[in-house]
């Protein structure tokens, strides 16, 4: 009797409200609230989870870690599709739709070439192109996860903040195992690179090349969150000791291990995507250049000449203005003239770009190929051609390549475009992060193989897909009160409208 009781009673609630809605001329949907889609959250807490795990394993760069993250994506991957089928939901929301169809166009159209070179015998190395084929079709469905799943900026700014989480963790492990030198990876000791950071990637420029993605996750969420208030010393000293500084706090970390990597690309990229799209980002906002201004030489001056000073700051100084001719420990073994050889490895494979301009030798067979070319003077084995614009070119072609730039040069665009909304003080800042990482990791790709690295690569795609919401996702409401809603639903139904905020 009392379940009855009290379903008639939520009977007769539910028919008043609809009634009233009905009579004030509201919509009976923005009356009751939406229902909590349990699957979904659970998608996006493994979708984060994921991105946590991916650089553990020695950045995903083994066989059995390559497996893993192709079964966890596409297991997220099958999930998302019963919930859309579920809920009846659209695959992408409308508002990024239009910008983010034709990038993943582009990804599944290089996936598509390096599926043809697997199956019609275009690559001398079966095995690895059906590897790249596994990673790059992950790739494009992680893409499409993060574009469908962190539409909201609530979400957006979760995803931003676990990058920054990932990275901290990452700058912290490296930074503890060498200044305590006990020097471990996760899953064992290290053998190389003693005495400079590489949390648990093997190579210390992988750890700076993902620190690069993100700290410009970090100062993007950070330029996100600003105060619109007009410049003040108070609001400063606020923006520097208040509640935001637990983030800076994490990219002060950061900045630390990525000196202590002594990765001189990798600072210099950092450093220079830093000052280029700082530089258009003061120049673009002239209500607030001042304070703007003020956030980023604070970026250089306390986190670098200040605090780095004290974790090799002086020793990378010295071994970018002394680059020399010395020995180079890689994979346990001792490569003579290691500066020299790059450069040789560089031009050797220059013919093997030329070989085959159109269709590429296939998908990761550049360590299959090489060999053949050296000249004497290369006496070890190289699985990379430590430039990832030759090695693409190498591997996928122009037919393969081509797609694989136009998607990233399409997310720098949709960075671009959201840097330049005035408006919206959070559309801007996390296009100004999205711009900083692209840019970063473009230039550091000039002379080491990051995107060779499945967690960086990972990495970079979740910041091109960060690019495309950065401008387009949608910003909730905060949930009002009863008394709120009724008032509204009254002025609604006077032909009144109620004052709403900015949905910038």
């Amino acid at each position: 009797m009392m379940a009855v009781r009290h379903g008639y009673h939520l009977f007769k609630t539910l028919q008043s409200r609809l009634t009233f809605s009905r009579l004030c001329g509201a919509d009976w949907r923005t009356v009751m609230p939406p229902p909590v889609n349990h699957l979904e959250r659970l998608l996006v807490a493994l979708v984060l989870f994921t991105l946590v795990w991916l650089p553990l394993p020695l950045g995903s760069n083994r066989d059995w870690a390559v497996g893993v993250l192709v079964v966890l994506v596409g297991g997220l991957c099958g999930l998302w599709a019963v919930n859309r089928a579920r809920t009846g939901e659209p695959i992408m929301p409308s508002n990024a739709m239009k910008a983010a169809r034709p990038m993943l166009a582009l990804l599944l159209l290089s996936q598509l070439w390096v599926a043809a070179q697997w199956l019609f015998g275009f690559t001398v190395d079966n095995g690895a192109t059906f590897q790249y084929l596994s990673l790059g079709v992950a790739y494009s469905l992680l893409f499409l996860l993060i574009i469908s799943l962190f539409n909201t900026r609530k979400r957006l700014t979760l995803l931003l903040a676990t990058l920054v989480v990932s990275g901290t963790l990452q700058a912290f492990w490296g930074a503890l195992m060498t200044l305590s030198g006990v020097e471990w990876l996760l899953i064992g000791p290290k053998t190389s690179y003693i005495g400079v950071a590489t949390g648990t990637f093997v190579n210390r420029n992988h750890l700076a090349g993902y620190l690069e993605l993100t700290l410009a996750c970090g100062i993007g969420l950070l330029m996100a969150l600003r105060d619109s208030r007009p410049f003040s010393w108070v609001n400063l000293l606020e923006l520097l000791m208040g509640a935001k500084a637990r983030l800076r706090l994490a990219l002060v970390v950061m900045v630390i291990a990525l000196v202590m990597t002594h990765s001189r690309m990798g600072n210099a990229a950092f450093f220079a995507s830093l000052l280029i799209v700082g530089g258009l980002f003061v120049l673009l906002d002239k209500e607030h250049r001042l304070r703007n201004s003020i956030i980023l030489i604070s970026l250089i001056l306390i986190d670098v000449l200040v605090i780095s000073q004290y974790f090799g700051l002086e020793r990378l100084k010295d071994r970018v203005l002394n680059t020399q001719l010395t020995d180079e420990i890689v994979d346990g073994e001792v490569v003579q003239k290691a500066n020299e050889v790059r450069d040789n490895v560089f031009g050797y494979a220059i013919p093997l770009l030329l070989e085959r301009p159109l269709t590429g030798q296939g998908a990761g067979s550049f360590e299959a190929v090489f060999p053949k070319y050296p000249g004497p003077d290369i006496r070890l084995h190289f699985d990379h051609a430590h430039n990832d614009y030759l090695q693409f070119g190498i591997e996928f072609g122009l037919l393969g390549s081509l797609p694989l730039a136009a998607f990233v040069l399409l997310a720098l665009w949709q960075a671009l475009r959201a840097l330049w909304q005035r408006e919206s003080i959070y559309r801007s800042g996390v296009g100004f992060g999205a711009a900083m990482g692209i840019i970063s990791l473009l230039i550091h790709s000039s002379t080491d193989f990051n995107l060779q690295i499945p967690a960086n690569a990972a990495t970079l795609v979740v910041v091109c897909a960060i690019a495309v919401l950065a401008g387009s996702h949608s910003r909730e409401r905060v949930p009002r009160t009863n008394r709120e809603r009724s008032s509204t639903t009254r002025l609604t139904g006077l032909g009144l409208k109620s004052p709403t905020t900015a949905t910038g």
